[in-house]
């Protein structure tokens, strides 16, 4: 408790707490887009179980630093490039996130009937075992800016545990609002298509700033929230 209500340990817990919210946008994204597919009554278990799912993966991995540092050691070689298991992990989940993002533009684009029809067949089981393989893939950036922002275990699961919460609490809000705008679907299944090009870059050591991402989706969340606004003032 001393490190927390220390002035240090309280500027990096808020710093922390800030990035981990920051770098839980997209999972938040995805658990709302996918979770949309189930019935109405069983959307914030699927929501509620993810966000848990994740906060449990970030602590857990956070307990096993140790064992998370192994996954950053070479296991194999292609050609020169090293390949550790972070890589593996971070390309299988970017392919991962390219297929599924890419597939529901897809059945949201080819028009309402056979967007009804798919959505019937969501079972919560296999919802929440793709939000759990996603949750693993995500955990990755949040546990390692938590490693590279302070040595202190207990301001790391503090600050994951807060912004957690406080994800859990937007989650609803932000899901139902993108599920009553078919743009803003669109749009945050194309943001998911760039996090997925990200983690794949990312495990094959390209890095690409994610500041520019951010930026970029930021500004074209911000027209299509404008446009949303002048339809509705026009009706």
């Amino acid at each position: 408790m001393e490190v927390l209500l220390s002035p240090e340990g309280l500027l990096s817990l808020l710093t922390l707490t800030f990035l981990e919210i920051v770098l839980g946008i997209d999972n938040i994204i995805f658990i709302s887009l996918i979770s949309n597919d189930l019935e109405a009554a069983q959307q914030p278990i699927a929501r509620r179980l993810g966000l848990g799912l994740a906060l449990g993966f970030r602590v857990l991995m956070l307990l096993g630093i140790t064992w998370l540092i192994g996954l950053t050691e070479p296991i194999f070689h292609l050609g020169e490039h090293p390949v550790s298991g972070r890589d593996a992990i971070l390309f299988l989940g970017g392919v991962f996130l390219l297929a599924k993002s890419s597939s529901e533009i897809v059945k949201k684009t080819e028009g309402k009937g056979h967007g009804d029809r798919s959505k019937k067949h969501k079972s919560l089981l296999g919802v929440i075992i793709q939000i759990g393989l996603l949750d693993i893939v995500f955990s990755f950036d949040s546990v390692l800016t938590a490693i590279g922002m302070t040595h202190e275990l207990v301001i790391m699961i503090v600050a994951v545990i807060i912004s957690m919460v406080i994800m859990l609490v937007f989650a609803r809000p932000i899901a139902e609002f993108i599920e009553r705008h078919m743009s803003l679907q669109i749009l945050a299944l194309a943001f998911l298509i760039m996090i997925g090009t990200v983690l794949i870059a990312e495990s094959a050591h390209i890095e690409i700033p994610k500041p520019y991402i951010y930026c970029s989706v930021g500004f074209a969340l911000m027209v299509q929230l404008l446009s949303i606004r002048a339809a509705e003032r026009n009706k």
